[in-house]
């Protein structure tokens, strides 16, 4: 028999929170970005749920091309771009749309020989300083992709550092504007904080990704918690073995918990090389049959130990959730100091995952 440990991806989540972006910017079309394969949900599973979308947004080839290969005939965009001249040859062989960010990639389009043009997301560095023209350089960055045979349409595009956060998105929207003065074009700005906190930027194509698994763009589970967002990911194990702790015992690798009285704790199918992270700490939550406890020792490889003071009747055999469809992603990925992002990115490939 297999380890007890899967991962359930909850198709109709996913439905459930692009109509919850679609609630929130009615008058945009949507792109759900499903990069880093559907943000480990596995771009296969997550397709069914999000189909009902105008387009979707992604980086790797590959990924684009399997999109085609499950049916999909509507826009996709390669969000960084592309790298090489041969690259451009994809494109063109799957009618991708694509991310122009820098003189190289214009270059490469100019000198492409191309069955129909490409369509194109001209992309402004208006504050996040990691890709795009600056706004002084944008039209005429702007007017050469204008001037190129291979280009069709051009999609004026930027991306907020800031929107989940206080600082906003107000200096960015200033450069974006200052910059695209007087050039006519449909706008993408939005990424998932934007969607849901900044209507004034949503104009004609939004972007949403992490609200699309049903976690927070802020990583704060009470930020969302009047969205209607529902988890898409959820991560189950089993109690595999159960100890009693006396008190002065420590448990685990680095006896980094000892027992303060005596304790019952349940050994659980899941550790580090699973992608449950190895630096949560003692106190991260868990929940055993229905039950919200946590993490007391360090993570180890293929287990993990939790407190079953609040769950006495739990045993071997009983249901763990490490995530999901009742504890949110976010309250874990807080409790060790990261993102729900990276968890999700993060589940290895041993782990069996289902689509439901």
């Amino acid at each position: 028999m297999p380890r007890p440990l899967s991962a359930t991806i909850h198709t109709a989540a996913l439905a459930n929170n692009l109509s919850v972006a679609r609630k929130y910017a009615p008058k945009s079309k949507i792109w759900a970005v499903v990069k880093a394969n559907a943000y480990g949900h596995g771009l296969a599973r997550a397709f069914p749920g999000l189909r009902a979308t105008d387009g979707f947004g992604l980086l790797d080839l590959e990924e684009a091309a399997k999109l085609r290969e499950l049916g999909w005939a509507g826009p996709i965009l390669l969000l960084e771009g592309f790298f090489r001249p041969t690259d451009i040859d994809v494109i063109d062989r799957y009618s991708l749309t694509t991310a122009v960010h820098c003189d190289e990639q214009l270059r490469m389009l100019e000198m492409a020989r191309l069955s129909k043009p490409v369509n194109i997301q001209l992309k402004m560095n208006s504050g996040m300083n990691r890709l795009g023209y600056t706004p002084e350089k944008y039209r005429a960055a702007w007017e050469r992709a204008r001037a190129c045979q291979g280009i069709g349409q051009i999609t004026l595009m930027t991306h907020f550092s800031d929107a989940d956060s206080e600082r906003g998105i107000a200096h960015q929207l200033a450069a974006f504007e200052r910059g695209a003065e007087g050039i006519a074009g449909a706008r993408s700005l939005s990424n998932s904080a934007a969607v849901l906190w900044h209507q004034d930027a949503h104009f004609d194509w939004v972007r949403p990704g992490i609200i699309l698994y049903g976690a927070s763009p802020s990583g704060v589970t009470a930020d969302i918690a009047d969205t209607g967002l529902k988890p898409a990911m959820t991560l189950h194990s089993e109690i595999i073995a159960v100890q009693t702790v006396e008190a002065g015992h420590s448990i685990g690798y680095g006896s980094t918990y000892t027992a303060g009285k005596p304790i019952k704790i349940g050994v659980v199918a899941c550790g580090y090389a699973d992608g449950y992270p190895r630096v949560a700490p003692e106190g991260t939550p868990v929940i055993v049959d229905g039950v919200r406890t946590k993490l007391v020792g360090r993570v180890s490889m293929d287990m993990l130990t939790v407190d079953l003071t609040p769950c006495p009747n739990a045993g071997m055999g009983t249901r763990v959730e490490l995530w999901g469809a009742n504890l949110p992603i976010d309250d874990v990925a807080l409790s060790c100091g990261t993102i729900g992002y990276e968890l999700m990115c993060a589940i290895a490939q041993r782990v069996p995952v289902r689509a439901e």
